[in-house]
Order: structure tokens, then sequence, then C-alpha cells
């Protein structure tokens, strides 16, 4: 049996990717030990921090209610290398199943209790999250692959069902089964920032249906500069997260080709409105145009991308189930997982 009372093939860990929060860290690990019933095991990867990060989590060692490994990696590698890593070493300790956060969120008590509920039935999950306020944080988006960009869903998504099934992933709360994770392999540290979690989740929901659960599991805690469109609320970037918005286009365009779903006008189309989003979060939430040529350059960074012949997506780290083929042909649905 785990720490949690959870059979061990079952085992749920949580992977946390941190960079220099070592403030917003320390509340999320405070979080994790009020969680009833807890997971099994707790992994923090440190993206190379340069402030208290490493004292924090020596000093959290001591005394944690479940294993805590500290992977620190020499290089900042972003949050789709981090959480690539966290995972590559929750696998190889055993966890079947994942739970995905950045450092700048708190759980809530009962989190694994709401979401273990669903397990049987999904193999991504993403719960609801409370925003710094204590308001529902908005995320209901559905991924669209003519244009390559993910697309904000109005209304209350949850009025008619508890389950709103979309194509897109968050890694501010995504819970994975480490099946579905080896058969359609780790995320692409390629990305590392910005769109890595979204193309994950589309990736995911080629595989398997997504979920998104009406049940509150996490609180941000990192109060943004934000407007509010009425659809959905546009938050303030950088320019690190500007340039990637528009570099990792390529990437996306990519995995679209692979996957039969590329639309080239489509897909301009999709890369100028990334710009106009880009440049309405400069000029309403930031107030200045300062940054805007990182756009440009993240745009010429795609067109590199898209002319590399040597690119490949990344590959599953084992061969992926094949449904059973009955007698009248039809492909028998998987069997339902076992919940964590």
């Amino acid at each position: 049996m785990t720490a949690s009372g959870v059979p061990t093939e079952a085992a749920l860990t949580i992977v946390i990717t941190t960079f220099n929060r070592s403030g917003y860290l320390s509340g999320l690990l405070e979080s994790i030990k009020a969680l009833d019933p807890a997971p099994a095991a707790v992994v923090v990867v440190d993206n190379a921090s340069t402030d208290g990060t490493p004292q924090i989590l020596e000093a959290a060692r001591s005394g944690f209610p479940v294993p805590l490994t500290v992977r620190r990696l020499e290089d900042n590698t972003g949050g789709a290398g981090g959480f690539a890593a966290g995972i590559e070493t929750a696998l190889a300790s055993g966890a079947q199943w994942l739970w995905l956060m950045d450092d700048d969120v708190e759980v809530l008590p009962g989190a694994v209790a709401a979401l273990r509920k669903w397990t049987g039935s999904y193999e991504c999950i993403h719960g609801r999250r409370y925003d710094d306020e204590g308001a529902p944080f908005f995320w209901q988006h559905r991924f669209v692959p003519f244009l390559g960009v993910h697309l904000p869903v109005r209304g209350n998504v949850f009025r008619d069902s508890p389950v709103f099934s979309t194509n897109v992933g968050c890694f501010e709360g995504m819970l994975i089964s480490a099946d579905q994770v080896r058969r359609i392999g780790l995320p692409d540290a390629r990305y590392f920032i910005n769109g890595d979690d979204v193309i994950y989740g589309w990736l995911a929901s080629l595989d398997r249906p997504v979920a998104y659960v009406n049940d509150f599991v996490l609180r941000k805690v990192r109060a943004q500069r934000q407007i509010d469109l009425g659809i959905r609320h546009l938050n303030d970037s950088s320019d690190l997260g500007r340039f990637t918005a528009m570099r990792n286009r390529g990437h996306t365009a990519r995995y679209l080709q692979v996957h039969g779903r590329y639309h080239r006008y489509g897909f301009a189309l999709g890369t100028v409105l990334t710009a106009g989003k880009e440049l309405l979060r400069l000029v309403a939430v930031e107030r200045t145009l300062h940054g805007a040529g990182r756009l440009w350059a993240g745009w010429r960074g795609a067109r590199r991308i898209l002319r590399d012949r040597t690119w490949s997506p990344v590959s599953p780290l084992a061969v992926p189930e094949q449904p059973a083929q009955p007698e009248n042909g039809k492909p028998q649905q998987s069997p339902r997982k076992q919940q964590v």
C-alpha cells in the first residue's frame, strides 16, 4: 500500500516544475501536506533555480508525509522540459497516475478524492481552478486544427453535464495516466514554454477522450494583470512568452502535418490571429508596444522549424495498444482504467 492507502499499482504522483518561485513553491508544498487522501509521492523538477528553491526543497524533505523526490536540472528547460523530466522520473518510480502542476498554484484538501471518481472512465482529466481572488478561473477551450489554435467556448459548459469533452491540455492541473503517457510520449521539450500543454492535450485526445470535470481542485495564487474580454481573460506576458507564442507555431504545424490535419491557409490565418492576440495583450494589458519585435523574431523561428528536415515528433515510450477486433470487425472499447 502507498502512504495514501491506495494500492501501489494505482499510485498517484504529483509532478511539479519550478523556476525561481521559492515562495509560491513553499505554499504549494504546504497545501499538498493537507491533502486527504494524500498522493503516493511528489516529484519536483527544479529548473536550475537561482533563488532559495534548493533550500526550500531540502527543508521540505524532512518530515514530508510522502516520498519527495527532487530532480535539479543543470539548465532551465522551461515548463515543457521540466514536465518531461518530471514525468520521466515519476514513471521510473512506478507512478501510474501523474498530476502535473506549476509552482504558482495550491491544491484543495479534497482534490485527490474529487479526481479519483473520474479515473475509471478517462485517462486525461482536468479539474477546475479558482483564481487568486477565489473566483472560478476561466478554462474552457477546444483546439481547432484548421487554425492550429485553441479557442474559448462560450457559456456554462457544465450546465447539462459534469464533464466537458475537450481536446486541449493544461499543465496547471492535468491528471494523466502512465499508460497514456507511454502511448503518446513525453511532452515536447522543444516548446520550452507556451503551447506545450495545448498540443500535448491534443495528442492525448487523439488517443483517448480528454475530460474537463466540474470539480474544483486547485487555486491559482499568483496574481496577474489581465483584462476581461467577455468570453475569456487575457493576462500579461513577457518577451519570452511572445517569442515562443510565435516560434512554437512551427512545432504545432509539424505535429498537424504528422497527423494529416495541417491546412496551409487555415494555419496562416491562425498565425495572424495569434500575432493579433499578442499585440492586443501588449497594448491593452501591458500598455506598451515594447516587445512587439519578439513576435517577428518568433515567426522567423517558426519558419526555420518548418524548413528543418531533421524535425521529428516525440516518440511513444511503448508500442501503442491495438484494440481487439471481434468477429463483427468493430473494435472493442478499451477496459476501464483502475482508479487512483
